[in-house]
């Protein structure tokens, strides 16, 4: 690899990534935030809050109502999921809430005073840590087939032209591949490392003490990668080329399955996950139409946006990786049954 990012040098994904979307010019550091540029489940509808305030109310309730609960938002953006979670959550509840928001970018200046904007989760958490779309923007290294079949790492340069490295890979990086990414010789096939993800994960889950980890992301499982990989680019609403430039946000679907840490954790679809924390897509009956006009539409308009977070093709194909810790998972999910989990 050469250069240090400003001269146009080709890099791993993973350093291009990380400068593109972190560093001093990075798009995280922008003031619109990751609402300025695509459409994520909490931007979707509050009724995806709700279902989080379900989630922690039932932590709470199996950890013995603690007289602190900690509810912590990982990339945060900028407050929106936490601030909509303390709106809906009882007062029972909400009077015992430590709220926390972790985001590499400036506390926003309207923000509720009882939020505590942090770079890092605090640690000893009693509560439930949340990461809705985190571990997608953590970087990955990109590898690629060469003419011989060899995975060789993908280096980039700042205008989005790519090479192929000619060291061989690390042995850390080759075991990843074996264990959760087999590439077969053919040339040209591609594949994202997740150990830095992994990683990221692992820590976050040991912040918690007693409760409950979840990490929301498009995913995908060993035996069913795409053969080309998923890294992309997003600006504006529109999906563009992953160029690391700064100008738009990096992305690749997460290996949820080997980020787990424990042989507790749960891998559910979106779908399955939020019906059973109450969110269904059923539309009201005809008859409420006669009977309370006002009722039918806000049922109507609920049945639409839950119809959103749950679609095939869209927000419904989201993975959750669900990991209790000291905790029981019986009675927080309850009405997932064996065949909706991934």
């Amino acid at each position: 690899m050469t250069g240090d990012g400003r001269d146009g040098g080709a890099h791993g994904w993973r350093a291009a990534t990380e400068r593109a979307l972190y560093g001093p010019a990075g798009f995280y550091r922008g003031p619109e935030g990751p609402a300025g540029h695509f459409r994520t489940s909490v931007h979707a509808s509050p009724l995806f809050a709700g279902a989080v305030a379900e989630l922690l109310c039932r932590v709470d309730t199996a950890l013995g109502r603690p007289e602190r609960l900690t509810f912590v938002d990982m990339a945060a953006g900028r407050g929106e999921l936490v601030s909509e979670v303390l709106e809906q959550l009882p007062e029972s509840v909400h009077a015992r809430v430590h709220a926390c928001a972790v985001e590499i970018a400036g506390r926003p200046a309207d923000l509720d005073h009882r939020i505590e904007w942090r770079s890092e989760p605090p640690a000893g958490i009693t509560g439930l840590l949340f990461a809705n779309e985190w571990l997608d923007n953590v970087p990955v290294e990109v590898v690629e087939t060469d003419e011989d079949g060899t995975a060789r790492l993908v280096l980039v340069r700042q205008d989005g032209t790519e090479s192929l490295s000619p060291a061989p890979l690390g042995d850390a990086e080759r075991r990843w591949l074996d264990t959760w990414w087999p590439l077969p010789s053919e040339p040209g096939l591609r594949a994202e490392i997740g150990l830095d993800r992994d990683t990221a994960w692992a820590a976050a889950v040991g912040t918690v003490e007693r409760g409950l980890a979840v990490a929301v992301d498009y995913t995908h499982a060993r035996g069913a990668r795409p053969p080309f990989g998923t890294l992309t680019g997003f600006k504006e609403g529109r999906e563009v080329p992953p160029v690391p430039d700064g100008s738009r946000d990096i992305t690749a679907h997460v290996a949820l399955d080997a980020c787990a840490t424990g042989p507790a954790a749960r891998l559910l679809g979106q779908r399955a996950a939020l019906r059973a924390l109450g969110v269904g897509a059923d539309r009201p009956p005809l008859s409420l139409a006669s009977r309370d006009p006002a009722a039918y539409v806000r049922a109507l308009a609920r049945a639409g946006e839950a119809a959103e977070l749950t679609a095939r093709g869209g927000l419904g194909d989201f993975g959750w990786l669900v990991e209790p810790v000291e905790l029981p998972l019986e009675g927080l999910l309850v009405d997932v049954a064996d065949h909706e989990e991934q």
